[in-house]
């Protein structure tokens, strides 16, 4: 069994509770306020800068070339998609302003970031993994479930319909679970550590957008 096959089933429970919180049923239906929303797409956009720089990081510490020039595209694409959210969404729904990072957002990027540049690369491997995992799961169910019809929201879920984030996945998979042939069982047990630790920061930032958590 390869590692993210056994990885996975650790992260289920996790996973099962995602798709059944608040933020996302009501997402599907159209019913999610848009209060609520704004408060996603800010912190997704501060999100996504912090996880392009770990995944920079990552590919500037790992050893095979090839998988050095994947993590690097996989930056730039998390820095292409965070100039989209300005350029687009945030007009399209109204947010004008920047705002300030919230806890869950600091807490996730400043993880990814630590992870990828003190513990050994393969864990920062499994610590952005779930990024790219659950946010596929996710957004694959929520485009099979949708409420199509009168959905203000319509617009961004179409977004999830595409391949090419499913191909990046993937190959984000298969180079994480390449990389864990090669190490202990004890250093297997870091990776799916991490692993664990960034699937529960997943959950923790949709469930902070929908109770609009915010330094007290």
């Amino acid at each position: 069994m390869n590692w993210s096959d056994s990885a996975w089933k650790t992260i289920e429970p996790i996973y099962d509770k995602i798709i059944e919180m608040p933020f996302i049923t009501e997402l599907m239906n159209g019913a999610l306020p848009l209060e609520k929303f704004q408060y996603y797409m800010v912190q997704d956009a501060f999100y996504l800068d912090h996880f392009g720089r770990a995944l920079a990081i990552i590919g500037a510490r790992v050893d095979k070339v090839e998988d050095s020039l994947a993590y690097i595209k996989f930056a730039e694409g998390a820095i292409v998609v965070e100039k989209a959210l300005h350029e687009s969404y945030f007009e399209e729904f109204q947010q004008y302003e920047r705002g300030k990072i919230q806890p869950t957002c600091h807490h996730y990027g400043h993880f990814l970031k630590s992870t990828a540049s003190l513990d050994q690369v393969e864990v920062a491997m499994a610590a952005v993994l779930p990024c790219f995992w659950i946010y596929k799961r996710v957004g694959d169910y929520i485009y099979e479930n949708q409420k199509k019809e009168g959905n203000p929201y319509q617009k961004w879920i179409d977004t999830y319909a595409g391949e090419e984030f499913g191909l990046i996945t993937q190959q984000a998979i298969n180079i994480t679970d390449a990389a864990a042939k090669e190490l202990t069982k004890a250093q297997l047990t870091k990776m799916t550590e991490a692993f664990k630790t960034a699937s529960h920061l997943e959950y923790e930032f949709w469930n902070s957008a929908y109770h609009l958590k915010k330094w007290e």
